[in-house]
């Protein structure tokens, strides 16, 4: 009985849709792999070990722009890509200007989530 009720309270757990998850995947992929078309000959790999600070930024605004419909699918993974990779090419080439300059709500770092799971 335990377990039964156990699991009725784990299926009302909200996940990720499967878009989403695709979608930050798919990020993550050209991201490390250095492959991101709009990187091309940009040097960011060192980034990872000598300033992570700047990849954890690319992502937050990844996460930050992407827009979900009411299904949960994502509408606009290659601007929210875009948005992130100018943040990552800003901070290598001094040159490269951001445009539309980034607002508050792009850049925002949210609380990291507790050390130990809740479930």
């Amino acid at each position: 009985m335990w377990k039964s009720i156990e699991l009725k309270k784990r299926k009302k757990k909200m996940k990720l849709s499967k878009s989403f998850s695709g979608a930050l995947r798919t990020f993550a992929y050209f991201i490390a792999s250095e492959t991101h078309y709009q990187l091309k000959g940009v040097n960011y790999l060192d980034l990872f070990g000598e300033e992570p600070s700047a990849i954890e930024q690319a992502f937050a605004i990844f996460a930050n722009v992407i827009e979900l419909d009411e299904n949960e699918n994502v509408l606009n993974a290659k601007y929210a890509e875009k948005r992130a990779v100018d943040y990552i090419r800003s901070f290598c080439e001094s040159e490269f200007e951001v445009q539309p300059p980034y607002e508050d709500w792009e850049t925002e770092l949210y609380s990291a989530p507790p050390l130990q799971d809740i479930i």
